[in-house]
């Protein structure tokens, strides 16, 4: 039987929707916006920067960064995103939602401006400090997933909650937007200013010196929106559930959320004392106890982001083929560097505003009344359709006259990771967890997607690699092929699927129903009611 709730948690959990609402969305939403377009924007330079620091004049073909170096520079920021998760998610538990959000958001600008100011004497010598700098510039990164979510999903009320973190997350493709536009914006100016020869007719006078400027600008770009959030981030509040239920401050809880609410809400130190005295209210993250109550739900968390994040990631292995089959992106040789930027920018925008974009926003339409087991099941099914509909006639998408049906398909399969696991992987673990292990167990789960992201951009980078070495990447060895690739990324969301009824449903319900941090002592023998892994 549910303990009387707490006053200060309960008027949020029934406050109607109001200003103080959006502006948690856009404060939250600026650090997302911020995340996608850092750790996106590399991949609109990289053939830049292979052009640039790779040429070899001897070659027929435009220098390309070599596999070892080109995998480092688009997975460092992945692997400091991972260790920023894990780190940040623990600390967040720790010292407060808002001093460790004020900490992430400025190692966020300080690396986005470093990474453009990458310098050394020789190829290997500025690549080496680009590296150093997204490394860090992950670690904020990572910091930002479990703060945004926890800060957003104690903030909001439980009618509308699923729809306010889904549109925190959904600030994501519009970063991944921004960064295509502004790729396209810098990459034109440029391209007016400065009217080089194609490769073929030119291969030293294809690449200006002044493309150098390009990327460091498109890089430190980034670093805007967040300084431009740092202010609000540092006025909001700490969260009622933190200040509460962690920190056992009823009076300062009480105090904060009535500004906030603008209600008067009474101070209750007495039953702070006695909720967070209970034995189902003080177990750790490594107990028995934790294990029983929500040991299965982890797992859930975890299993389903990794496998989801192995298919999101990996889509891009044949984003280049579609480009280059439907005209969007001519042979390198064809193209100046400049022109090439400008192509790339313009492709990847196009599929951003028709595939990525639409499905955060379905989710946040939607979510409140599917509820979040439903949407992620659905997103699984249909992103292990569209996979095998790639992958079983992948010769008939690739011979001529067929490439819009392929064009089709793939961004289907973008729309429904994102009116889908893309999108409830992330809520989720913000909703089941108790206050005090929230943010902590939020960044496992985020972490563990990390882990799916690198192995789906790079190990299917090499896997994807056909055995023909005419039509394989310069550098790599020979793989398992596109077609085949496919047929594992298929197998990957069909595993994510069985893994997603192991994911309680959280609609409707507030955050210590969820975790049951409001339940009487009960027989611990007996499973606790709030364990259940089926969706209600």
């Amino acid at each position: 039987m549910a303990g009387d709730q707490l006053q200060v948690l309960n008027a949020l959990d029934v406050a109607k929707t109001q200003w103080y609402h959006f502006t948690a969305i856009v404060i939250a939403g600026m650090g997302f916006f911020t995340d996608a377009y850092d750790l996106f924007c590399i991949s609109l330079v990289t053939k830049l920067l292979g052009r640039i620091y790779y040429f070899d004049p001897s070659s027929a073909s435009p220098g390309t960064l070599p596999p070892n170096v080109a995998a480092a520079v688009n997975g460092v920021a992945f692997c400091g995103t991972l260790t920023g998760q894990l780190f940040f998610g623990w600390l967040g538990d720790k010292l407060g939602r808002k001093k460790v959000y004020g900490m992430t958001l400025m190692l966020m600008v300080i690396c986005s401006v470093a990474s453009g100011l990458s310098f050394g004497h020789t190829a290997k010598g500025i690549v080496a400090t680009l590296c150093f700098f997204r490394f860090w510039l992950g670690f904020g990164i990572g910091g930002d997933y479990p703060l945004s979510a926890t800060i957003m999903s104690e903030y909001a009320n439980k009618k509308t909650r699923g729809a306010f973190i889904a549109a925190v997350f959904a600030m994501q493709g519009f970063g991944i937007l921004a960064g295509g536009i502004v790729a396209i914006v810098v990459s034109a100016a440029f391209k007016n200013h400065f009217d080089a020869p194609t490769y073929a007719v030119d291969r030293a006078g294809s690449t200006v010196p002044e493309a150098d400027y390009i990327w460091r600008i498109i890089l430190m770009l980034g670093a805007a929106p967040a300084a431009l959030t740092y202010y609000w981030r540092m006025k909001m509040p700490e969260t009622a559930r933190y200040t509460a239920l962690v920190a056992k401050n009823a009076k300062q809880a009480a105090a904060d959320m009535s500004k906030v609410l603008q209600v008067e809400i009474l101070e209750e130190q007495e039953k702070v004392e006695q909720l967070t005295m209970k034995e189902a209210n003080s177990f750790g993250l490594f107990s028995r106890e934790f294990a029983r109550r929500h040991g299965l739900h982890l797992v859930g968390t975890t299993t389903t982001w990794f496998l989801l994040d192995i298919a999101f990631y990996s889509q891009n292995l044949f984003q280049k083929d579609i480009f280059s089959a439907i005209g969007w992106i001519p042979k390198p040789a064809t193209m100046n560097a400049i022109e090439e930027v400008f192509r790339i920018a313009r492709a990847q925008t196009l599929i951003a505003l028709c595939g990525t974009v639409p499905g955060y926003w379905f989710t946040v339409a939607f979510i409140d009344t599917m509820g979040r087991f439903a949407i992620q099941l659905m997103g699984f099914f249909f992103m292990t359709v569209f996979m095998l509909g790639l992958a079983i006639p992948y010769h008939h998408w690739t011979t001529s006259g067929n490439h819009i049906g392929f064009v089709v398909m793939y961004g289907f399969t973008f729309f429904f990771a994102n009116f889908g696991p893309n999108s409830t992987t992330f809520i989720v673990p913000a909703e089941i967890f108790p206050a005090r292990l929230r943010s902590t167990c939020h960044g496992i789960s985020a972490a563990a997607g990390k882990a799916g992201a690198i192995v789906g951009a790079f190990g299917f980078l090499y896997a994807a690699q056909s055995r023909d070495p005419t039509k394989r990447d310069k550098g790599y060895p020979a793989g398992i092929g596109v077609r085949n690739a496919l047929f594992v990324l298929a197998a990957s969301n069909l595993v994510g699927l069985i893994f997603t009824f192991l994911v309680p449903e959280s609609k409707g319900k507030s955050l210590e129903e969820m975790s049951g941090e409001n339940e009487e002592e009960q027989d611990t023998s007996s499973p606790a009611p709030y364990g259940r892994t089926v969706p209600v």
